[in-house]
Protein backbone atom coordinates (compact mmCIF):
# COMPACT_ATOMS: atom_id res chain seq x y z
CA UNK A 1 0.00 0.00 0.00
CA UNK A 2 2.87 2.34 0.86
CA UNK A 3 4.58 1.74 -2.46
CA UNK A 4 1.33 2.42 -4.32
CA UNK A 5 0.97 5.81 -2.64
CA UNK A 6 4.56 6.91 -3.16
CA UNK A 7 4.74 6.02 -6.85
CA UNK A 8 2.45 8.86 -8.02
CA UNK A 9 4.40 11.25 -5.83
CA UNK A 10 7.67 10.18 -7.44
CA UNK A 11 6.12 10.42 -10.92
CA UNK A 12 4.82 13.90 -10.18
CA UNK A 13 8.24 14.94 -8.92
CA UNK A 14 9.87 13.61 -12.07
CA UNK A 15 7.44 15.48 -14.29
CA UNK A 16 8.02 18.70 -12.36
CA UNK A 17 11.78 18.29 -12.57
CA UNK A 18 11.51 17.67 -16.30
CA UNK A 19 9.41 20.79 -16.80
CA UNK A 20 11.88 22.85 -14.78
CA UNK A 21 14.75 21.55 -16.89
CA UNK A 22 12.84 22.32 -20.08
CA UNK A 23 12.08 25.84 -18.90
CA UNK A 24 15.71 26.41 -17.93
CA UNK A 25 16.91 25.26 -21.34
CA UNK A 26 14.35 27.37 -23.19
CA UNK A 27 15.20 30.56 -21.35
CA UNK A 28 19.00 30.24 -21.54
CA UNK A 29 20.95 32.81 -23.53
CA UNK A 30 21.77 31.48 -27.03
CA UNK A 31 25.45 31.31 -28.02
CA UNK A 32 26.91 34.27 -29.89
CA UNK A 33 27.52 32.17 -33.00
CA UNK A 34 23.82 31.32 -33.30
CA UNK A 35 22.84 34.94 -32.71
CA UNK A 36 25.34 36.08 -35.34
CA UNK A 37 24.18 33.56 -37.94
CA UNK A 38 20.44 34.03 -37.30
CA UNK A 39 20.17 37.76 -36.67
CA UNK A 40 23.32 39.68 -37.63
CA UNK A 41 24.58 37.94 -40.75
CA UNK A 42 21.35 38.05 -42.86
CA UNK A 43 20.94 41.86 -42.84
CA UNK A 44 24.69 42.30 -43.41
CA UNK A 45 24.47 40.06 -46.48
CA UNK A 46 21.39 41.93 -47.71
CA UNK A 47 23.17 45.29 -47.39
CA UNK A 48 26.23 43.91 -49.17
CA UNK A 49 24.08 42.63 -52.06
CA UNK A 50 22.37 46.03 -52.40
CA UNK A 51 25.73 47.81 -52.47
CA UNK A 52 27.09 45.38 -55.07
CA UNK A 53 24.06 45.83 -57.32
CA UNK A 54 24.21 49.59 -56.83
CA UNK A 55 27.91 49.73 -57.73
CA UNK A 56 27.30 47.35 -60.62
CA UNK A 57 24.76 49.71 -62.15
CA UNK A 58 27.40 52.46 -62.07
CA UNK A 59 30.41 50.38 -63.19
CA UNK A 60 28.59 48.71 -66.08
CA UNK A 61 27.26 52.11 -67.27
CA UNK A 62 23.67 50.91 -66.97
CA UNK A 63 23.04 54.19 -65.17
CA UNK A 64 25.75 56.65 -66.13
CA UNK A 65 24.13 59.89 -64.99
CA UNK A 66 25.29 60.92 -61.47
CA UNK A 67 22.41 63.37 -61.25
CA UNK A 68 20.03 60.39 -61.24
CA UNK A 69 21.99 57.74 -59.37
CA UNK A 70 25.20 58.71 -57.57
CA UNK A 71 27.91 56.17 -56.87
CA UNK A 72 28.10 54.69 -53.35
CA UNK A 73 31.45 56.45 -52.96
CA UNK A 74 29.79 59.82 -53.64
CA UNK A 75 27.18 59.15 -50.95
CA UNK A 76 29.93 58.05 -48.56
CA UNK A 77 31.75 61.31 -49.31
CA UNK A 78 28.60 63.27 -48.47
CA UNK A 79 28.43 61.49 -45.11
CA UNK A 80 32.12 62.22 -44.53
CA UNK A 81 31.77 65.91 -45.36
CA UNK A 82 28.84 66.43 -42.98
CA UNK A 83 30.65 64.47 -40.28
CA UNK A 84 33.80 66.56 -40.61
CA UNK A 85 31.74 69.75 -40.53
CA UNK A 86 30.06 68.54 -37.34
CA UNK A 87 26.57 68.72 -38.85
CA UNK A 88 25.67 65.05 -39.15
CA UNK A 89 24.79 64.40 -35.50
CA UNK A 90 22.94 67.71 -35.40
CA UNK A 91 20.65 66.65 -38.24
CA UNK A 92 19.92 63.36 -36.48
CA UNK A 93 19.39 64.87 -33.02
CA UNK A 94 17.04 67.58 -34.30
CA UNK A 95 14.67 65.00 -35.79
CA UNK A 96 15.08 62.27 -33.15
CA UNK A 97 14.44 64.65 -30.25
CA UNK A 98 11.30 65.98 -31.92
CA UNK A 99 10.10 62.51 -32.84
CA UNK A 100 10.57 60.95 -29.40
CA UNK A 101 9.09 63.92 -27.52
CA UNK A 102 6.11 64.04 -29.88
CA UNK A 103 5.63 60.29 -29.51
CA UNK A 104 5.71 60.64 -25.70
CA UNK A 105 2.90 63.20 -25.90
CA UNK A 106 1.03 60.87 -28.26
CA UNK A 107 1.26 58.11 -25.64
CA UNK A 108 -0.14 60.43 -22.99
CA UNK A 109 -3.13 61.20 -25.20
CA UNK A 110 -3.62 57.92 -27.05
CA UNK A 111 -3.57 55.65 -23.98
CA UNK A 112 -6.54 57.13 -22.07
CA UNK A 113 -8.35 57.71 -25.36
CA UNK A 114 -7.92 54.05 -26.31
CA UNK A 115 -9.16 52.89 -22.90
CA UNK A 116 -12.17 55.18 -23.16
CA UNK A 117 -13.06 53.92 -26.63
CA UNK A 118 -12.55 50.31 -25.57
CA UNK A 119 -14.63 50.44 -22.38
CA UNK A 120 -17.44 52.91 -23.19
CA UNK A 121 -19.82 51.69 -25.88
CA UNK A 122 -21.16 55.13 -26.83
CA UNK A 123 -17.65 56.56 -27.20
CA UNK A 124 -16.63 53.62 -29.38
CA UNK A 125 -19.63 54.13 -31.65
CA UNK A 126 -18.93 57.87 -31.88
CA UNK A 127 -15.14 58.00 -32.09
CA UNK A 128 -14.05 54.53 -33.23
CA UNK A 129 -14.71 55.08 -36.96
CA UNK A 130 -13.07 58.51 -36.77
CA UNK A 131 -9.90 57.02 -35.29
CA UNK A 132 -9.80 54.41 -38.05
CA UNK A 133 -10.26 57.11 -40.66
CA UNK A 134 -7.53 59.28 -39.17
CA UNK A 135 -5.18 56.30 -39.13
CA UNK A 136 -5.63 55.80 -42.87
CA UNK A 137 -5.27 59.52 -43.68
CA UNK A 138 -1.82 60.40 -45.10
CA UNK A 139 0.06 62.37 -42.48
CA UNK A 140 1.28 64.88 -45.06
CA UNK A 141 -2.32 66.14 -45.33
CA UNK A 142 -2.06 67.62 -41.81
CA UNK A 143 0.96 69.80 -42.54
CA UNK A 144 -0.78 72.70 -44.37
CA UNK A 145 -3.57 73.18 -41.79
CA UNK A 146 -1.06 72.81 -38.93
CA UNK A 147 1.09 75.56 -40.46
CA UNK A 148 -1.96 77.81 -40.84
CA UNK A 149 -3.21 77.15 -37.31
CA UNK A 150 0.08 77.18 -35.40
CA UNK A 151 2.63 78.82 -37.69
CA UNK A 152 6.12 77.66 -38.61
CA UNK A 153 7.36 76.48 -35.23
CA UNK A 154 7.94 73.31 -33.23
CA UNK A 155 4.33 73.28 -32.03
CA UNK A 156 3.28 72.65 -35.61
CA UNK A 157 5.71 69.72 -35.80
CA UNK A 158 4.35 68.17 -32.60
CA UNK A 159 0.76 68.64 -33.76
CA UNK A 160 1.46 66.71 -36.97
CA UNK A 161 3.17 63.94 -34.97
CA UNK A 162 0.20 63.68 -32.60
CA UNK A 163 -2.31 63.52 -35.43
CA UNK A 164 -0.27 60.75 -37.03
CA UNK A 165 0.52 58.66 -33.94
CA UNK A 166 -2.45 58.98 -31.56
CA UNK A 167 -4.95 57.02 -33.72
CA UNK A 168 -2.55 54.07 -34.07
CA UNK A 169 -1.78 53.96 -30.35
CA UNK A 170 -5.45 54.22 -29.41
CA UNK A 171 -6.56 51.58 -31.93
CA UNK A 172 -3.81 49.23 -30.80
CA UNK A 173 -4.95 49.52 -27.20
CA UNK A 174 -8.58 49.01 -28.22
CA UNK A 175 -7.59 45.84 -30.06
CA UNK A 176 -5.65 44.65 -27.03
CA UNK A 177 -8.52 45.30 -24.64
CA UNK A 178 -10.94 43.50 -26.95
CA UNK A 179 -8.74 40.39 -26.72
CA UNK A 180 -8.65 40.31 -22.91
CA UNK A 181 -10.50 37.17 -21.72
CA UNK A 182 -13.65 38.11 -19.78
CA UNK A 183 -12.55 35.67 -17.09
CA UNK A 184 -9.64 37.97 -16.23
CA UNK A 185 -11.97 40.91 -15.73
CA UNK A 186 -14.39 38.91 -13.58
CA UNK A 187 -11.51 37.57 -11.49
CA UNK A 188 -10.21 41.10 -11.03
CA UNK A 189 -13.59 42.37 -9.89
CA UNK A 190 -13.88 39.46 -7.48
CA UNK A 191 -10.56 40.47 -5.89
CA UNK A 192 -11.63 44.11 -5.66
CA UNK A 193 -9.87 45.44 -8.76
CA UNK A 194 -12.57 47.76 -10.03
CA UNK A 195 -12.49 51.19 -11.63
CA UNK A 196 -9.03 52.65 -12.16
CA UNK A 197 -7.52 49.89 -10.02
CA UNK A 198 -8.95 47.28 -12.39
CA UNK A 199 -7.68 49.18 -15.42
CA UNK A 200 -4.16 49.45 -14.00
CA UNK A 201 -3.82 45.96 -12.53
CA UNK A 202 -5.95 43.87 -14.91
CA UNK A 203 -6.94 45.53 -18.19
CA UNK A 204 -3.66 47.19 -19.17
CA UNK A 205 -1.39 44.23 -18.32
CA UNK A 206 -3.69 41.81 -20.13
CA UNK A 207 -3.91 44.12 -23.18
CA UNK A 208 -0.14 44.72 -23.41
CA UNK A 209 0.49 42.68 -26.63
CA UNK A 210 -2.00 44.73 -28.62
CA UNK A 211 -0.91 47.94 -26.90
CA UNK A 212 2.76 47.39 -27.75
CA UNK A 213 1.84 46.58 -31.36
CA UNK A 214 -0.06 49.86 -31.48
CA UNK A 215 2.95 51.67 -30.02
CA UNK A 216 5.22 50.25 -32.74
CA UNK A 217 2.82 51.32 -35.44
CA UNK A 218 2.36 54.67 -33.71
CA UNK A 219 6.11 55.30 -33.80
CA UNK A 220 6.20 54.48 -37.52
CA UNK A 221 3.40 56.97 -38.17
CA UNK A 222 5.02 59.57 -35.89
CA UNK A 223 8.34 59.32 -37.76
CA UNK A 224 6.67 59.52 -41.17
CA UNK A 225 4.57 62.49 -40.04
CA UNK A 226 7.62 64.33 -38.75
CA UNK A 227 9.54 63.78 -41.98
CA UNK A 228 6.60 65.12 -43.99
CA UNK A 229 6.41 68.19 -41.75
CA UNK A 230 10.15 68.86 -41.98
CA UNK A 231 10.15 68.51 -45.76
CA UNK A 232 7.23 70.88 -46.34
CA UNK A 233 7.72 73.43 -43.56
CA UNK A 234 10.96 75.33 -44.21
CA UNK A 235 11.96 77.99 -41.70
CA UNK A 236 15.43 78.85 -40.33
CA UNK A 237 14.30 78.94 -36.70
CA UNK A 238 13.16 75.30 -36.93
CA UNK A 239 16.70 74.05 -37.42
CA UNK A 240 17.78 71.46 -39.96
CA UNK A 241 16.46 67.97 -39.35
CA UNK A 242 16.62 64.98 -41.66
CA UNK A 243 13.51 65.98 -43.58
CA UNK A 244 14.87 69.50 -44.07
CA UNK A 245 18.19 67.99 -45.19
CA UNK A 246 16.35 65.97 -47.83
CA UNK A 247 14.48 69.05 -49.07
CA UNK A 248 17.69 71.12 -49.19
CA UNK A 249 19.35 68.38 -51.24
CA UNK A 250 16.42 68.30 -53.65
CA UNK A 251 16.55 72.08 -54.07
CA UNK A 252 20.29 71.91 -54.78
CA UNK A 253 19.84 68.88 -57.11
CA UNK A 254 22.50 67.08 -55.08
CA UNK A 255 21.62 63.40 -55.43
CA UNK A 256 24.45 62.27 -53.16
CA UNK A 257 22.96 64.36 -50.36
CA UNK A 258 19.47 63.11 -51.25
CA UNK A 259 20.62 59.52 -50.77
CA UNK A 260 22.42 60.53 -47.57
CA UNK A 261 19.21 61.95 -46.14
CA UNK A 262 17.14 58.94 -47.23
CA UNK A 263 19.60 56.50 -45.67
CA UNK A 264 19.69 58.49 -42.42
CA UNK A 265 15.89 58.59 -42.22
CA UNK A 266 15.75 54.85 -42.83
CA UNK A 267 18.54 54.13 -40.34
CA UNK A 268 17.01 56.16 -37.51
CA UNK A 269 13.54 54.67 -37.99
CA UNK A 270 14.91 51.13 -37.94
CA UNK A 271 17.29 51.82 -35.04
CA UNK A 272 14.53 53.18 -32.78
CA UNK A 273 12.37 50.17 -33.56
CA UNK A 274 15.19 47.68 -32.91
CA UNK A 275 16.45 49.38 -29.74
CA UNK A 276 13.13 50.19 -28.07
CA UNK A 277 10.00 48.63 -29.49
CA UNK A 278 11.17 45.20 -30.69
CA UNK A 279 12.80 44.30 -27.33
CA UNK A 280 9.71 45.54 -25.52
CA UNK A 281 7.47 43.46 -27.75
CA UNK A 282 9.61 40.34 -27.28
CA UNK A 283 9.62 40.79 -23.52
CA UNK A 284 5.83 41.14 -23.39
CA UNK A 285 5.24 38.12 -25.63
CA UNK A 286 7.80 36.01 -23.78
CA UNK A 287 6.21 36.90 -20.44
CA UNK A 288 2.94 35.47 -21.72
CA UNK A 289 4.49 32.30 -23.10
CA UNK A 290 3.89 33.43 -26.69
CA UNK A 291 7.58 33.63 -27.54
CA UNK A 292 10.21 31.21 -26.30
CA UNK A 293 13.93 31.85 -26.31
CA UNK A 294 15.90 29.29 -28.26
Amino acid sequence: MASTETTPVKDAGSVEAGLDALETTATGRPPFRKTFVDKILPPVIAIAVVLLVWQGLISLKIVDNPSKLPAPSAVAQAFKNDWLKGDLLGYIWTSVSRGLLGFFFALLIGTPLGLLVARVRFVRAAIGPILSGLQSLPSVAWVPPAVIWLGLNNSMMYAVILLGAVPSIANGLVSGVDQVPPLFLRAGRTMGATGLRGVWHVTLPAALPGYVAGMKQGWAFAWRSLMAAEIIANFPDLGVGLGQLLENARTASDMAMVFEAILLILFVGIAIDLLIFSPLERRVLRGRGLLVKS
